[in-house]
This record gives structure tokens, sequence and C-alpha cells, in this order.
């Protein structure tokens, strides 16, 4: 664990320290964000702050090498996380070029592909999903591919489209970075097998960039990550969890606490653990696909109908719309994790009732508390 906290800190003084000279590039670039109707911030903001959560990765990767406990863990996970950075810089770099020139949809949708292809063609893909008594439901690779490269674009494009207020997407993907590490180093620990895996040095050192990012994005932002940097921290991400499903076996996965089985459907508990931990992003992308489509519009068309601009509309201010998105995905995500691993202990659903009347309150009695006094000054 402690090398683990090292990696996360290491990801974040890295990343906060380049953010700098990220900003730097984009003010020499021209790489700003313009004020546009549907934007909420009111001055250009630079972006590219995608290069500075990638170099926090790569550093991250660089120290976990050397250290005693990680550097003698199996070959395959630092080759796993090393094709995962270079699929991460090929889609940074697509990004990178969207903050400068504005690339088309369909282009960056061809860069996605190309980033979750590369994956794919490495071996970091879905490989079988564990049932009960020691069975594995395997899937042709032709199958695996195409779920891998479902599942990584999707992640990709839920992320980049939450990317609406600042420090949101950071916040949320952070959040289910940090989930997605307690998931992994919990299933590794309860049954007894390596705690080095892939998913959990990768979600640790995610965990870290998106915290380092945060201070230089959370409200008024001096810096966006922009495509370079959402769909980055998507992909690692979902890439995180596919991992996962080539380095246990059927009898290691299905193992909860003190030796219950894991619930939560555990055959498809690695497929569901990146949608469940992007819950809301997701959510906001498919009812934007669906408002749009609806309207005779593309899917890709922006407007000013997120779930993000909901609670802006209903009364919340910017930085509480941010909080309340990130209690949403930490309920969502941690809710998932604990109830796969402690589903049989009396705390765990204690726990999550109370986070779920936590959040419900947060989202829809905090702005009428807040009305009367905002109709007063307005009076005065």
């Amino acid at each position: 664990m402690r090398e683990y906290l090292l990696v996360f800190l290491v990801a974040a003084a890295a990343t906060y320290l380049l953010t700098v000279i990220a900003r730097e590039i984009a003010l020499r670039t021209g790489a700003v964000a313009r004020v546009r109707d549907r934007d909420v911030h009111a001055v250009p903001i630079p972006y590219l702050g995608g290069l500075a959560m990638l170099g926090g990765l790569v550093t991250a990767y660089v120290v976990a090498r050397e250290l005693p406990f990680l550097s003698q863990s199996d070959p395959f996970v630092f080759r796993d996380a090393g094709i995962v950075l270079v699929a991460g810089a090929l889609i940074c770099a697509v990004g990178v070029l969207d903050d400068l020139f504005e690339l088309d949809a369909l282009t960056k949708l061809g860069g996605q592909v190309l980033a979750a292809g590369f994956l794919i063609a490495f071996g970091i893909q879905y490989y079988f999903f564990p049932g009960p008594d020691d069975v594995q439901y395997a899937i042709d690779p032709a199958q695996r591919a195409l779920l891998t490269g479902f599942i990584v674009v999707a992640t990709v494009n839920a992320v980049n489209f939450v990317d609406g207020l600042d420090g949101l997407a950071a916040g949320v993907v952070g959040i289910g970075a940090a989930a997605f590490f307690v998931y992994c180093y919990q299933l590794s620990s309860f049954n007894n097998v390596t705690l080095a895996t892939t998913g959990a040095l990768l979600s640790a050192a995610l965990a870290g960039a998106c915290a380092g990012f945060l201070p230089h994005n959370f409200h008024q932002a001096r810096l966006f990550m922009g495509d370079s940097g959402s769909m980055l921290i998507g992909l690692v991400l979902s890439a995180s969890a596919v991992t996962l499903t080539g380095q246990f076996s059927a009898s290691q996965i299905t193992e909860g606490a003190a030796g219950s089985q894991a619930s939560l459907l555990p055959t498809l508990l690695p497929l569901l653990l990146p949608i469940s931990i992007l819950v809301v992003p997701i959510l906001d992308l498919v009812l934007a696909v669906v408002r749009r489509t609806r309207a005779g519009r593309s899917p890709f068309a922006p407007d000013k109908q997120h779930l993000h601009h909901r609670l802006l509309e209903i009364g919340h201010s910017h930085r509480r719309a941010v909080l309340i998105m990130w209690m949403w995905a930490a309920l969502v995500a941690f809710g998932a994790v604990l109830v796969s691993l402690y589903s049989d202990e009396a705390w765990m659903w204690t726990s999550l009732g109370v986070m779920a009347a936590l959040t419900v309150g947060a989202t829809f009695v905090l702005p009428k508390l807040h009305r009367p006094s905002v109709a007063l000054a307005d009076e005065g």
C-alpha cells in the first residue's frame, strides 16, 4: 500500500508542476478556450492540461519501476501499463490537435478508435468473464476486440461529454480511479494473490494525476484539460478495468470479504465496473445523444443541457454543482465496489443508505434552502 501511495503522490506532484509548463505552451500556441454561448466561463482559458496529466502518469510509471515491491512484480504488469500509456499518448496527441485546430467529430472518433485498436492489438482486451464454481466464460477474439473497443471509446466520450464545469471531469475520474484501486487491491488481498496488478498501478497513478491537476482546474480555473486530457483519462480508466480480466483466474475474481461470494453479478463485474464508475457521465452522454437526435441534430452537436447545466439552472452555484456531481460519482463508484466485495456486511448497506440520503439531499434540498436568501437580496 505504501508504494501505491507513493505512486499517487508522484503522479500528483508531477502533474501539479507540469501544469504550469502546459499552460505556457497553450498560451504560446494559441490553444485557448474562447467564450461560447454554451460555456460557463467568462474569459478565455488555456487548454492542454492533458499534457501535464500525461507527464504525471509517465513519471509515476518510471518511479514505480524502481520501487522495491512493484519492481519485483510479474513482467506483464509493467508491460501492460506501458502499452496503456502509449495508447494514452496517442489519444492525447489527437486531443492536442483538436485543442489547436478544432477537429471535426469523425476525425476525433477515428483517433479514439485508433488508440483503442492499439490496446487490442497488444493484448489489452477482455479475455473471459468469471462465473461461479471456477467456471470461465470465454469469448472469441472478434467479440472481445469489439467489446473492448466499444467500452474504451464509450468511456472516452463519456468523460469528454462531462467536461463542462471547472474540475468536474478530473474529480469524477479521480473518484472513479480511487474506487477502482480499492477494488483491485482488496480483491487481491482477499484472495491471497499478488497485490501488484496493472489495474491497481494505473488507477493509483490516474487518481494522483487528477488530484494534481485539480488545484489549477477548480473554479476559477486557470487551465482546462481540453480534449487532450479528457480523452486521456477516459482511456486510462477504462483500460485499467480491462486489464483486470487477464490477471485473475475465475476462482480468484469471484471471492469477496471473509471468503464470501463476490456479488453484483460476478460474471459481468469486469464489464460493469468501468460503466458503474462512470455512470454519471455515461448517463449524461446517453441523454445528450437522445436529446440531439430527437431534435434532428448530430449526436456530437454541442448544447447547454447537460446534467451540470441543469444543476446550475435549479439554483446551485458553480462550485456546489461540481461537488454534487462528485458526490453522485462517489456514491455509484464506491457503492459498486462495496456491494461487490462486502455484500454480506450489514454496515455496508447502512453506509450506502447514508451516502445516498446525503447525496439526494444535497442535490434537491440545498437549492430550496438557499432560495429565500437570494430572493431577499434581490429585493434589497
